[in-house]
């Protein structure tokens, strides 16, 4: 018999509120068998358990849930994996090309708060006022 898990026990096992799983499911990245009275009990198959790992894995990277998805559904495709690599490799050339912009636009940033702090403790030690090396109490 192939091993079953319910909402709680994936919600256990990876951190997870049971409302973000049961989100997942309403994005298609989980379909668990439905059980019990009207169907309301949910019940994850190895695979659910599968492409919760692999959305997660996606997540961390930065990947929105809709690239995920698409590269998860990928791999429900016969067992030919050059597209599935193909498309990754470009999901992940993208997505490392937002970071580096983002990180360039924080080295931006901090350079130029390096260049105003560094004037504004210029002014200060002209001004002898306050020590320019520790900022002082501003009263509001």
């Amino acid at each position: 018999m192939a091993t079953t898990y319910s909402i709680s026990d994936l919600a256990r096992e990876f951190d997870l509120t049971t409302r973000a799983i049961r989100f997942y499911e309403d994005m298609g990245l989980l379909q668990p068998e439905r059980s019990g009275p009207g169907g309301r009990n949910r019940v994850y198959s190895h695979r659910d358990r599968t492409r919760l790992k692999l959305t997660l894995r996606a997540k961390r990277l930065g990947l929105s849930l809709t690239e995920a998805k698409d590269l998860i559904d990928m791999y429900d495709s016969p067992r030919d994996t050059g597209p599935q690599l193909q498309k990754f490799l470009v999901v992940l050339a993208d997505h490392k090309r937002q970071l580096e912009e983002q990180m360039a636009e924080i080295q931006a940033n901090l350079d130029e708060v390096k260049v105003h702090e560094k004037e504004a403790r210029s002014l200060l030690a002209k001004q002898g006022a306050v020590s320019a090396t520790q900022p002082k109490a501003v009263k509001a």
